[in-house]
């Protein structure tokens, strides 16, 4: 576990709230995560855990407050940069987010493509992602071929492809059998002791507290409880 005592915030959340209309996803959450951190984000159905996420890579604005990633203030970013900001990031989705009419190696090699990386580095990085997480053999199969398991894994090679020094996971094992979710969760803690700070996002109060790891708890938009497990 992360001495977060003598880090430094690589992420901090000042007083940040976020409304869709009339209505509250968060409420005045104030919040530092430090590097090569294992957070956990707990909390029930609509707690508001996926909007925080989202906050972090601009997939969603704050209605209020301020967010700082390695120092930069993600209510000042120019447009022009909010790639760089996005390319600090590898995310994995409940719902796996896969193109089913393009092959496993092909959805891996989407993120290399999208950040201008060399035909040969992306042959090379995509093999040993898909290595990674036992899934190489599957590089010519099409998602829709795959278990639940095995798309997860595909998920977090894609995710993990461009070296991100932060992974936001949301839900990663929430709709896999109890085998696949300790499969994926040895995945993450792997990523974690290469490096990688890595947030966790999850209603499942038995996953969190299996890892010795800090835990926030979320309900209805507001921070309830900070601790280690």
């Amino acid at each position: 576990m992360t001495d977060i005592k003598t880090k430094t915030p690589t992420i901090r959340l000042f007083h940040v709230r976020k409304r869709y209309g009339a209505k509250a996803a968060l409420l005045d959450v104030t919040l530092d995560i430090f590097k090569n951190e294992f957070l956990f984000i707990h909390g029930p159905s609509g707690a508001g855990k996926t909007t925080l996420l989202k906050l972090l890579y601009l997939g969603e604005h704050v209605s209020e407050g301020q967010i700082l990633i390695d120092g930069m203030n993600l209510a000042r970013i120019s447009a022009k940069r909010v790639h760089m900001l996005r390319r600090k990031f590898g995310i994995i989705f409940q719902d796996f987010k896969l193109i089913p009419t393009k092959t496993v190696f092909e959805n891996v090699a989407l993120v290399l493509e999208a950040a201008g990386k060399p035909n040969r580095a992306i042959q090379k990085k995509v093999r040993s992602v898909l290595r990674a997480v036992g899934m190489e053999e599957k590089a010519n199969s099409f998602p829709p071929t795959l278990s639940g398991g095995e798309q997860q894994r595909v998920a977090i090679a894609r995710a993990v492809a461009g070296d991100p020094k932060i992974i936001l996971a949301d839900e990663p094992t929430g709709s896999l059998d109890p085998d696949s979710a300790a499969s994926i969760m040895e995945l993450l803690k792997g990523f974690h002791t290469r490096g990688a700070t890595v947030l966790l996002a999850t209603h499942n109060k038995e996953l969190a507290s299996k890892m010795a790891s800090r835990t926030i708890y979320l309900n209805q938009g507001t921070l309830e409880i900070t601790h280690p497990s």
